[in-house]
């Protein structure tokens, strides 16, 4: 059985350059390279005011939709970053959501 995309590619019109970076090291102890994947996504910006003792500070969160597994060959997306829109935004948060069958439906990703 086929089950819909519920992130359709027509949607996605936001440029997206996702650097993830990849857990455990090399055969000499380095960190491993991060994988990079550029595409089209949906992108839905927020941002809230928090209060501080000291100042009042904005902080701007975003959420991006990707339709389908962005890098199938990593079971998590723990931690990376993502330029869009001209800016650098930290991963808080990789979900992938998948089908009853396992497999990807589409890839949501938080950022701040």
């Amino acid at each position: 059985m086929r089950y819909p995309s519920l992130i359709r590619k027509e949607m996605c019109r936001t440029e997206i350059t996702v650097s993830v970076d990849q857990e455990g090291t090399g055969n000499y102890g380095v960190p491993l390279d991060p994988v990079i994947w550029t595409g089209m996504c949906n992108y839905q910006e927020s941002a809230k005011t928090v209060l501080t003792e000291t100042k009042k500070l904005v902080q701007v969160t975003g959420s991006v939709l990707i339709p389908g597994d962005i890098i199938p060959d990593m079971p998590t997306l723990s931690g990376g970053t993502a330029h869009i829109l001209g800016h650098d935004r930290r991963i808080a948060l990789g979900v992938k959501a998948r089908n009853p069958d396992g497999t990807v439906n589409y890839t949501r990703l938080e950022l701040e």
